[in-house]
């Protein structure tokens, strides 16, 4: 058997190590389309504070890893796919032959039109070559916009504030991270920031960007003007699937797969950020690009490849940051649902919030901001859909009595099994 897996990030490598250990013989290649062996973008903020080196993001620490395991990896550029003939074309021209084959190609950060964004010194922190390069020139005393403070923009923060630059984060919504996190939780981590030093301007758009002397001018839509050396773009990703057109597999934002991950064509299966895959909690086939998201789908595609029929029951929209030392988590249907109930509680002074979200006594969404003890049980209950009866009510008043919320209502069940 052939398995030609597209793509060397944490569902491609995950895939193919999944692959090889149901199958002792079957020929595995990762094609990688970029120098350095596979590694973890999320490492590269580590990267950029010196916590790591350059090796210290690859995904698989061993040297000879892929080697001792007999996986191929083939460093090169898919230009074209044609799924009905069962092949690929490289960017060198040869041709790529499989049985099975995954699309983990991930994604690519958006470029917003704006002008000058294409001038030197402005990197998106996206593969370690844009790490090399906003390391060479993000020292100390630099002037630095970060054009963007959504998930991705929040991770590159910290970092940069510990290289000791001078940061102004540029938000165009009101409120920071504002795809996982409501109002106030959103305005409390912009608030976090700002006492540590940062300066966060939320509401606001880039207009242009131009070269002045030896640096860049910024020009924002309220007029006003920052000088930068380094410019950062952190404005979201957008799915790797340009060079799919007219392969015989569908897309639409990314490849459209069933809950075995199996495209359009019966032999190609789709994981990771390229993936529009099944939410757990709505039930619909979305791209959702985060790392366990990506982890799951690399499983699950090749234990379906490998013919061991497994269902993806849908991921979980997780997420998780450490923004300044500050952690704010957000989980499922985060914002509520029609008809739902909700329990907050808010301490601003000690940067202090959690948010339940309810369907009927089913915890279906949660935030929490500085509260970290039952991260776990709350991805646990809304995963497992755990009815809790009579606690929903504990919740209600006390949105911090999770565990024993959670303790009460699986003993119940035990308890009323066990009677009948």
């Amino acid at each position: 058997m052939e398995h030609v897996i597209i793509g060397a990030g944490p569902a491609g490598v995950i895939a193919a190590e999944t692959l090889r250990k149901n199958d002792a013989s079957c020929s595995i290649k990762i094609i990688n389309d970029e120098p350095e062996p596979p590694y973890s973008r999320m490492a590269l903020p580590y990267y950029l504070v010196d916590n790591i080196n350059e090796a210290g993001a690859y995904l698989r620490k061993s040297p000879n890893h892929y080697a001792a395991n007999h996986i191929n990896v083939i460093r090169d550029k898919v230009e074209s796919v044609d799924a009905g003939a069962h092949s690929l074309t490289l960017a060198g021209g040869s041709q790529v032959k499989f049985d099975k084959l995954l699309i983990a190609t991930g994604s690519h950060p958006i470029r917003p039109p704006i002008p000058g964004l294409d001038l030197p010194n402005i990197h998106s922190c996206w593969t370690l070559e844009d790490g090399r390069n906003i390391a060479k020139n993000a020292t100390r005393g630099a002037d630095v916009v970060l054009m963007g403070a959504g998930f991705i923009g929040c991770i590159i923060l910290e970092a940069l504030a510990l290289r000791g630059v001078n940061l102004t984060v540029i938000e165009m919504g009101d409120r920071m991270a504002p795809r996982m996190m409501d109002q106030t939780a959103g305005s409390l981590i912009k608030k976090w920031c700002v006492n540590k030093g940062v300066r966060v301007l939320t509401s606001t758009r880039v207009e242009a960007i131009e070269r002045d002397g030896e640096a860049l001018s910024v020009k924002l839509d309220n007029g006003d003007r920052l000088r930068a050396d380094v410019v950062i773009p952190a404005t979201g990703v957008r799915a790797n699937i340009q060079f799919l057109e007219g392969s015989g597999i569908e897309t639409d934002f990314g490849v459209l797969v069933n809950d075995r991950l199996q495209s359009s064509h019966a032999d190609v299966y789709a994981a990771g950020d390229v993936c529009q895959g099944k939410d757990f909690s709505t039930e619909e086939f979305n791209v959702q690009a985060i790392q366990p998201t990506a982890a799951d789908h690399g499983r699950i595609a090749a234990m379906n490849m490998s013919g061991r029929d497994t269902r993806h029951q849908g991921s979980v929209n997780m997420n998780v940051l450490d923004t300044m030392g500050l952690i704010s988590t957000s989980y499922g249907l985060w914002m509520g649902v029609d008809g739902g109930e909700s329990a907050v509680l808010t301490d601003e002074e000690r940067f202090r919030y959690i948010s339940l979200q309810f369907q009927d006594d089913v915890l279906v969404g949660a935030q929490a901001l500085g509260l970290t003890n039952h991260v776990g049980v709350l991805r646990g209950l809304i995963q497992t859909k755990l009815k809790l009866g009579k606690w929903k009510d504990h919740l209600l008043r006390d949105p911090t009595r999770i565990m024993e919320a959670y303790l009460g209502a699986t003993q119940s069940i035990g308890h009323n099994a066990g009677v009948m």
